[in-house]
Order: C-alpha cells, then sequence, then structure tokens
C-alpha cells in the first residue's frame, strides 16, 4: 500500500488534468510509486490503476514500455548509462564498461551487496555531455571520465 503521503502527491497529479482524464496522470502515479517503493511490483501497479479508474493492464503497458521504470527490485544507486550512438561515439560504451569491471556486474544486475544496479539507457538528450550517466531516473551526471566515475561511485557506497 501507498503512503499517505504518496497518495497525496498521486491526488496533486490527477488534479492537473480534467476530472474525465485522470489516466493522463499515470505516468506521474508510477513515478511517485516508484520513488516510494523503490520498484513497481504488479500489487503496486494494480494500486495505481485503482486510483486512476484505469485497467491494470493500461498501467502495466505505461510501465513496460519506458525504460525508467523498474519492474523488478533495483539496488539502493541504479546507474543508466546511454549508449546510443552519439553518446557511444564520444565514450559512452567506454564508461559502460569501466563501471561494469568496477562493480562486477552487467548490465541490469545489481551488486551482491544491493547497492548498485546498472542499465543501459536509451537517449537522455544530453549528447554533447557524453559519456552521460542518470543516477536513480534524478541525478543526470555529464563529462564521466573515470575519474569523475571512481569519484560518483565511491560518494555513492558511503
Amino acid at each position: 500500500m501507498l503512503s499517505e503521503q504518496a497518495l497525496a502527491q498521486i491526488a496533486t497529479e490527477v488534479a492537473k488534468y480534467p476530472l474525465d482524464q485522470k489516466q493522463s496522470a499515470v505516468m506521474g502515479a508510477l513515478r511517485i510509486a516508484q520513488v516510494e517503493k523503490g520498484w513497481l511490483s504488479p500489487e503496486t501497479m494494480l494500486e495505481v490503476a485503482t486510483i486512476l479508474d484505469m485497467p491494470p493492464v493500461a498501467v502495466q503497458e505505461v510501465a513496460t514500455f519506458y525504460n525508467m521504470y523498474d519492474l523488478k527490485p533495483v539496488g539502493k544507486h541504479k546507474i543508466t548509462v546511454c549508449t546510443n550512438l552519439p553518446c557511444a561515439l564520444s565514450g559512452g560504451v567506454d564508461a559502460a564498461d569501466y563501471i561494469k569491471k568496477k562493480l562486477n556486474i552487467d548490465f541490469n544486475e545489481t551488486t551482491a551487496d544491493g547497492l548498485f544496479t546498472l542499465k543501459e539507457g536509451e537517449c537522455m538528450g544530453a549528447c554533447g555531455d557524453a559519456p552521460v550517466l542518470l543516477h536513480n531516473n534524478h541525478k543526470m551526471c555529464s563529462f564521466m571520465s573515470t575519474e569523475k566515475i571512481d569519484a560518483l561511485l565511491q560518494e555513492l557506497a558511503q
């Protein structure tokens, strides 16, 4: 069950749309639910569907379409690396490979201590800042050299 605070935040999202279009708040509601729960379980998606008066499959379609939603538990720190062509040509793949070696995991894996999950990301709209990483869907990190990656991982591990 979502907390009263999360329900209030979802109500704020719903209020942005006409009364007969509550489903328009689905992406915001899923984001709020994921921030609270850490990931989107089938039960959480069902709760969002109930709140928004949507068929559960419609909520699941949104959650499975966008890569910022996690349908399985992830580590405390989810690091998403852009590997689309412009970023790949500017070091994105190298940055991803470096993180894989540092953390001893591959894409879609979580470290044994549950601290880090590594994801491969789609374009983040910052090709000129490559390599680009996204931390927990909220903090974009640009120009990520190996030194900057080391500093970020060290900071997050504390």
